[in-house]
């Protein structure tokens, strides 16, 4: 089992314990919707172009992906919000990572639909040395057809547990993407994929590397 595999094995563990029972269905029934929903299937695809984008970072630069791409092969990681704690240890996951990237001429780009100063927070609090961007409205995530809405029984249970995706994302659209790591080479090319409407499930930073 890897260290992230191990860090979300003891998110579970820690959630069952804390959260009462009917919580707990209602994640779950939102997670087999969603998967039922074929949204993985009918998303961007290994082979499939990525598209361009330009967006902002917590330093108010635009950071626009056809510049990354001059310097080698993009990672593109989209998480749901500062507010997940699996996005919290992925993102942490592929911090260990940095320097074998760098090696390898390799850029990594988190993207989230929630604002800067969201994205500040984190950013600080794991010392973070990638570049996290705002897709506002879920603009890109859309293009790759990774995002949703929230049914609103469970926004009324997130509501419930402190996490009102208005506030963070600034808007009344209650949509989120869908845990998602793309590898593009220097074409625009998607090489390696991977995309989960489970968010417990997250990449295997290692089958990631393999790839590089």
């Amino acid at each position: 089992m890897t260290n992230l595999a191990k860090k979300i094995d003891e998110i579970n563990k820690n959630l069952a314990v804390q959260l009462p029972a009917d919580i707990i269905e209602v994640f779950s029934q939102s997670i087999q919707e969603l998967k039922s929903s074929k949204i993985e299937e009918n998303s961007t695809q290994i082979g499939d172009k990525f598209p361009n984008f330009s967006l902002k970072n917590t330093r108010n630069q635009i950071i626009y992906l056809s510049e990354l791409l001059k310097k080698g092969k993009v990672i593109v990681t989209f998480f749901r919000g500062s507010w997940c704690p699996y996005c919290n240890v992925e993102l942490k996951a592929l911090q260990d990572h940095m320097e074998f990237f760098k090696e390898k001429n390799i850029s990594l780009v988190a993207i989230a639909p929630q604002s800067e100063s969201y994205n500040k927070e984190l950013e600080v609090k794991h010392m973070l040395r990638y570049d996290i961007l705002t897709d506002q409205d879920n603009t890109l995530a859309k293009q790759l057809g990774i995002s949703f809405e929230l049914p609103n029984y469970a926004l009324t249970t997130y509501e419930k547990l402190g996490i009102k995706l208005s506030k963070y994302n600034k808007n009344d659209h209650n949509e989120l993407p869908i845990p998602a790591v793309y590898l593009i080479d220097t074409n625009y090319n998607i090489t390696y994929q991977f995309v989960d409407s489970n968010y417990m499930n997250r990449v295997n930073i290692q089958d990631l590397i393999d790839q590089l």
